[in-house]
C-alpha cells in the first residue's frame, strides 16, 4: 500500500504540535518565573490556609475523639433524671404568714410566672446573652469568651451558658477539668432536648447560689431584701443577677460597694439588649449602694431554730418540701422582740445587761411569742429554750404552793428572822427581818428566811416534786437552797410551770408545732387535743392567785400591774444579781422575761422588779389590747379567825425541832408555843397578835397586813389585801 497526499498532509500536520509543545514548556516557564516573583504574604497565605485547613480537620477529629471518650464513660442517657431540689420548710405563724423559712436552700422554689421579670431578665442579660438561641453550647459565646481572656492573659469571661450552669450544678463535682467541661457540654444538649428554655431558666434560677447560705432566687431575696422573688424591684433584680459570679465577693452583706458597682453593670448589659428603657436604668442606676444584714435578722428565726429541731421528733426524716404551721402570733412575735431590743438600747450598757429573753404561752399551752435573744444575726443561741439559769425568788411560788396542799393558808404565820441549814444561812435582800408575819405577805416581800422555813419543815422533796408536777423538767436539786431557786431551769419551762395558775390548776405542754403538712396539703402531723389534767386543787389556786396578785399589786412586782386586768406573778432575782427574771400572768396570758449576761457576769444590781417587770408590762399591754378583761380563776374567803403568831425572841433557839432534821436552828420561838395559833379562845390572849409587832406589817396594810381579828363573820381576803 502507498500512501497518498492526504497520508501525507495528515502526517505534517501530526508533528505540528510537538512544536506547540516546546512553545508550551517555554510558556510554562515563564509562568514559574512569574509565580517565583509574587508577593510573600501571599505565599504565607496559602500555607497558613492549607496548613491551618489540615490542623483544623485533624483537631476536629481529636475533639471529637476526646469529647467521645469522656462521653463514654457516663452513663447511658435513658438513666439521666433531673434530681430533686433540696427540701425547704416553710414555716408560718397561726394566721398563715410566713416566719421563715429552713433548710438547705434556705426558700421555696418559685415559678417563672411568680417571680418579678426584672430577675431573669437581668440574668439571661449579664450571664448568657445568647440564651434563646443556643442549643446548649454557644460556640459564638465560647469563641469570644477564649478571645477575650487571651487578649487580657487571664479569665476575665466565662463561655459556660446558663444551661451549662445548671448541668454543672445538677450533676456534677466543682472540679475545673477537660472531662468535666465535656460531660457538663453534653448534659447541656441533653437538658435543652428534654426541656423548654422557661423549664431551664426556672430550674437555674431556683438552685443558684446567690451567697451568705441563700439557694435559689426566693431565698435570695428573702436574705437580702425580706421579701419574695414577685415584689423584687429593677435594682434589687440587677444585684441579684450581678452576685453570680461571685456570690460570696460580692454579697452586699459583706462589700456593699462592689455589689452596687457589679449591679451597675448588669443594668448596662440590659439597656444594650434592649430589656429596659434609659429611663429605667437611670433610676435603678440611681440607687446606690445598700448593705444587708449580716446574717437572717428578727426574732422569728429563733424560733424558727426550734421548730427545725423539733421536726425529726415528728416527721422523721426532712425528704421534701413541708409546711409547718406555728401557733406564734405574728404581730406578737414582733412586737416582742421590739420590747426585749428596746429594753436593752436604753438601760443595757448602763445596767450592764447584755442579753434578754421572752416566753408567751397561753392557757393551752400554745407558745403565742418566743425571743432567744438581743439579736439573732449577731448570735443564734436560744436563751429562752436552751439556756438555764438560776430562776432565783421566782422559783418560790412552788414553795408556797407545796405549803398550801399540806394545809397552810395564805393568813399561816411564820418568823422573818435569821436561820441557819447546816452551812447555809440565808438573808433577805433589804437586810431586814420582819419577824412574825404571814405568808401573803412574805411571798409579796419575797422573804428568803420564810421560803427556807417553808421547805425544811416540808423537805426539799416535796418542794421539788411540786414544781415537777407543775411543768419544770430540769433536774432540780433536792436541798434548801431550793427554795430561794438555785437549781437551773430555762425560761420557757419556768413560763410553763406558771400557766396552770393562769388556767384554773391544768398542767399544760408547752409547744410551736400546730400542724405539719407537704407542699401539697398531705397533713404528717397534727397537734392532739390536750385536755389536761389537773395538777392543783381549786382551794390552792384561788389562795395561790390572790397571794401572786399581792406580788403585784403592793410587793416587788408593781411595775407590772395592768389597768382593768387581774395582774399576778413573781419576780427573781440570782445571787450577785447575775439574773432579773419576771414571770406573770393573767387570764389571757401567762410571760416569762428574763434579763442578764451570757457570761454570768453580775449587773448593777438589777432585780426582777425592775428591767423585768417594766418590760413584762409593755409587751402586756399590747398583747392585751382590745381583749375583754377576764378575772383570774378563784376566790378567796378568809377563816372566821385569822392566824396569829407567839412572840419572837431572837435570842431563844429550838435546837431540835422535830421535822427539821439536825444542824437546822429556827430562831425566836418562845418555848413551848406552836409556829402558828389560832385566836379561838380567850385564853389565848399571851399570844401578842401580829398587828402588835413592832417589826411586823403595819396594821391595814394592803397586802398582808396580818391583823389579828375577833370578827365571825368571813371575809374575802381579796377585800382585805386589795381593798376590793
Amino acid at each position: 500500500m502507498r500512501l497518498s497526499a492526504a497520508d501525507r498532509t495528515s502526517t505534517a500536520t501530526k508533528r505540528k504540535p510537538v512544536a506547540k509543545s516546546k512553545r508550551s514548556g517555554s510558556a510554562r516557564r515563564k509562568s514559574r518565573s512569574r509565580r517565583n516573583q509574587s508577593p510573600f504574604t501571599v505565599r504565607v497565605a496559602r500555607f497558613v490556609t492549607y496548613w491551618g485547613f489540615t490542623f483544623g480537620l485533624w483537631g476536629g477529629i481529636a475533639v471529637l475523639a476526646i469529647v467521645g471518650w469522656y462521653a463514654a464513660q457516663m452513663p447511658h442517657s435513658s438513666g439521666w433524671a433531673v434530681p430533686e431540689r433540696a427540701p425547704n420548710v416553710r414555716i408560718l405563724d397561726v394566721d398563715g404568714k410566713l416566719l421563715a423559712n429552713r433548710g438547705v436552700t434556705g426558700g421555696r422554689a418559685i415559678s417563672l410566672s411568680e417571680m418579678s421579670p426584672h430577675i431573669p431578665a437581668a440574668v439571661i442579660a449579664i450571664e448568657d446573652r445568647r440564651f434563646e438561641h443556643h442549643f446548649g453550647v454557644d460556640p459564638i459565646g465560647l469563641s469570644r469568651a477564649m478571645m477575650r481572656n487571651a487578649m487580657a492573659g487571664r479569665v476575665v469571661q466565662g463561655g459556660s451558658t446558663l444551661t451549662q450552669q445548671l448541668a454543672k450544678n445538677l450533676f456534677l463535682t466543682p472540679e475545673r477539668s477537660i472531662g468535666r467541661k465535656v460531660q457538663e457540654a453534653v448534659l447541656a444538649i441533653w437538658l435543652e432536648q428534654k426541656y423548654d428554655k422557661d423549664q431551664i431558666l426556672e430550674m437555674y434560677l431556683n438552685r443558684v447560689y446567690f451567697g451568705s447560705g441563700a439557694t435559689g432566687v426566693e431565698a435570695a431575696s428573702l436574705r437580702y431584701f425580706n421579701k419574695s422573688a414577685k415584689d423584687v424591684t429593677l435594682s434589687e433584680a440587677a444585684l441579684l443577677a450581678g452576685l453570680l459570679k461571685a456570690p460570696s465577693r460580692l454579697s452586699p452583706a459583706r462589700d456593699p460597694e462592689a455589689a452596687d458597682a457589679r449591679a451597675e453593670l448588669v443594668l448596662a448589659a440590659m439597656l444594650r439588649d434592649g430589656s429596659i428603657t434609659r429611663q429605667q436604668h437611670a433610676q435603678a442606676a440611681h440607687v446606690g449602694p445598700q448593705r444587708a444584714e449580716r446574717y437572717w435578722s428578727g426574732a422569728e428565726h429563733y424560733v424558727a431554730d426550734w421548730v427545725m429541731n423539733r421536726l425529726p421528733k415528728l416527721v422523721g426524716d426532712v425528704e421534701g418540701d413541708l409546711v409547718v404551721r406555728t401557733s406564734i402570733d405574728g404581730e406578737l412575735q414582733a412586737y416582742a422582740d421590739q420590747v426585749i431590743t428596746d429594753a436593752l438600747d436604753s438601760d443595757g450598757s448602763t445596767l450592764n445587761v447584755g442579753q434578754g429573753a421572752l416566753v408567751s404561752i397561753d392557757g393551752t399551752g400554745a407558745v403565742r411569742a418566743l425571743v432567744g435573744g438581743k439579736d439573732y444575726k449577731d448570735s443564734q443561741f436560744n436563751r429562752a429554750v436552751e439556756a438555764k439559769r438560776q430562776p432565783g425568788s421566782a422559783f418560790k411560788p412552788f414553795v408556797w404552793l407545796a405549803a398550801l396542799e399540806r394545809g397552810a393558808t395564805p393568813r399561816t404565820v411564820r418568823q422573818d428572822a435569821p436561820i441557819t441549814v447546816g452551812s447555809w444561812a440565808p438573808k433577805n435582800y433589804d437586810g431586814q427581818y420582819r419577824g412574825p408575819i404571814t405568808l401573803d405577805y412574805a411571798l409579796a416581800k419575797s422573804s428568803n428566811t420564810v421560803a427556807a422555813r417553808l421547805t425544811v419543815e416540808m423537805g426539799p422533796k416535796a418542794v421539788a416534786d411540786t414544781a415537777q408536777r407543775l411543768g419544770i423538767t430540769s433536774k432540780l436539786s433536792k436541798n434548801a437552797s431550793l427554795a430561794l431557786g438555785t437549781s437551773e431551769v430555762s425560761l420557757l419551762e419556768l413560763t410553763a410551770a406558771y400557766a396552770p395558775f393562769a388556767n384554773g390548776g391544768f398542767d399544760i405542754r408547752p409547744t410551736v408545732i400546730d400542724r405539719i403538712e407537704t407542699r401539697g396539703g398531705k397533713v404528717l402531723y397534727q397537734r392532739p387535743k390536750h385536755d389536761g389534767s389537773r395538777v392543783m386543787g381549786q382551794r390552792e389556786v384561788s389562795m395561790m392567785n390572790t397571794m401572786l396578785r399581792g406580788v403585784v399589786n403592793g410587793g416587788t412586782g408593781r411595775s407590772a400591774r395592768l389597768d382593768n386586768w387581774q395582774v399576778a406573778g413573781k419576780t427573781g432575782t440570782s445571787q450577785n444579781f447575775r439574773d432579773a427574771l419576771f414571770v406573770g400572768y393573767t387570764s389571757n396570758l401567762t410571760t416569762g422575761i428574763w434579763f442578764g449576761n451570757d457570761d454570768g457576769k453580775p449587773t448593777k444590781k438589777v432585780t426582777g422588779g425592775s428591767m423585768p417587770t417594766r418590760a413584762w408590762h409593755r409587751f402586756m399591754l399590747a398583747a392585751h389590747e382590745g381583749v375583754p378583761a377576764k378575772r383570774l380563776p378563784g376566790f378567796v374567803d378568809l377563816p372566821d379567825l385569822i392566824a396569829i403568831t407567839p412572840r419572837w425572841d431572837p435570842r431563844l433557839v429550838a435546837p431540835n425541832v422535830p421535822g427539821l432534821g439536825p444542824g437546822v436552828k429556827p430562831a425566836g420561838l418562845v418555848p413551848g408555843n406552836q409556829a402558828v395559833a389560832q385566836q379561838d379562845t380567850p385564853s389565848a390572849a399571851p399570844l401578842r397578835p401580829i398587828a402588835q409587832q413592832g417589826n411586823g406589817p403595819r396594821p391595814g396594810a394592803n397586802i398582808g397586813g396580818g391583823v389579828a381579828s375577833n370578827q365571825r363573820q368571813p371575809r374575802s381576803i381579796t377585800g382585805i389585801l386589795f381593798g376590793e
